[in-house]
């Protein structure tokens, strides 16, 4: 507080002094200078600066910015003028210093993916009936995946013994929806870790025509409440703030996953079957769980083409392989970037 009177003193009887921290400089042209990486989402005002694996966000206009989603610096966060986004010459001081202090190795990871085989037991989710070769074929939506989940695990196992590669169930049993998110919420993490969660389900449709197989993210328009009060050593009133902050990362990932996903799907099954793109929802089975996550549905087996195919264990290799390809995609970018996951 001395130091401010002092400070303030100084302007109030010199004001031919000029103080770079309070200097209103151009946002973007420091960044530019910089070398420091700039993501910015207009509909939230939200951006980060993005150096080294590490990261500073922040939502203009606030007095306060975050580094590394975890230690929260009292200091104005650029803002509007005219138009144009700018901040003070001491908020980019203080973001060159602390992207200078950092190590450039990425430490955080991915600790854990846990599949989600969706419904078994007493609830088979869809099934259809179709004839080939004059012969009766029932497929039914919980056989198939567990099917998936089970190789998709093996693959994930294979290729990162280090990582803790979880089902929420790996034999015919019933789960509810809410066990399922509790399972995935429970996963104990080291310190710099992070979780995945992948939902596997099958489609349907009262039409035999529709076809394709698609991933859906949790919407953004709805917020879980991702941070609690003891784990923010804070004002307790910047606690919905940073729960804001903290679920737009998780909605960004998501999408990237679903991204990577629905590459990786397509590169295995070429014109067996046909996309219908990324989408968004507030699926129950997804939208409690804390992490980033998708659901993926395989495609429709109420269609025959697509229904037999399902019921091919070769083709649902394929689309194993194509989700196990997306999440080492995803997983790759996650760990290069130390978490931040911007295109």
């Amino acid at each position: 507080m001395k130091v401010k009177s002092f400070v303030f003193f100084l302007i109030a009887f010199f004001p031919f002094l000029i103080f770079s921290q309070d200097v209103k400089v151009d946002f973007l042209k420091n960044v530019q200078k910089s070398g420091i990486s700039f993501y910015w989402d207009p509909l939230t005002s939200c951006g980060l600066l993005e150096k080294n694996g590490h990261r500073i966000s922040f939502r203009a206009g606030d007095s306060f910015f975050l580094q590394d989603y975890k230690t929260l610096v009292q200091e104005d966060a650029p803002s509007f003028e005219n138009g144009k986004l700018v901040s003070s010459q001491s908020f980019f001081n203080l973001a060159e210093n602390f992207f200078k202090l950092q190590s450039s190795e990425a430490p955080y990871k991915i600790g854990a993916i846990l599949i989600d085989p969706g419904h078994g037991g007493k609830d088979p989710g869809a099934s259809s009936i179709h004839v080939s070769d004059g012969k009766k074929i029932k497929v039914v939506e919980k056989d198939i995946n567990l099917k998936v989940g089970l190789r998709l695990r093996d693959y994930l196992k294979k290729a990162y013994p280090e990582k803790n590669i979880l089902m929420t169930r790996s034999t015919d049993v019933f789960l509810t929806l809410s066990q399922r998110t509790e399972i995935a919420n429970s996963v104990k993490l080291k310190e710099n870790e992070a979780i995945l969660y992948v939902s596997v389900h099958v489609n349907s449709s009262l039409s035999e025509k529709v076809t394709g197989y698609e991933v859906w993210y949790l919407s953004p328009g709805y917020r879980r409440q991702v941070l609690n009060s003891k784990s923010v050593n804070e004002d307790a009133s910047i606690l919905p703030i940073l729960n804001s902050m903290t679920e737009e990362e998780y909605t960004t990932e998501s999408i990237l996953m679903a991204k990577f996903i629905m590459n990786g799907i397509s590169a295995q099954v070429g014109a067996l079957s046909n996309s219908r793109g990324i989408k968004e929802e507030e699926w129950f089975v997804v939208r409690n769980s804390k992490m980033p996550s998708v659901l993926i549905e395989l495609g429709f087996l109420t269609n025959k083409k697509e229904g037999l195919l399902l019921n091919d264990d070769k083709y649902l290799q394929k689309l194993s392989l194509g989700i196990y390809n997306g999440l080492q995609e995803f997983v790759t970018n996650f760990e290069r970037t130390r978490g931040f996951t911007g295109n």
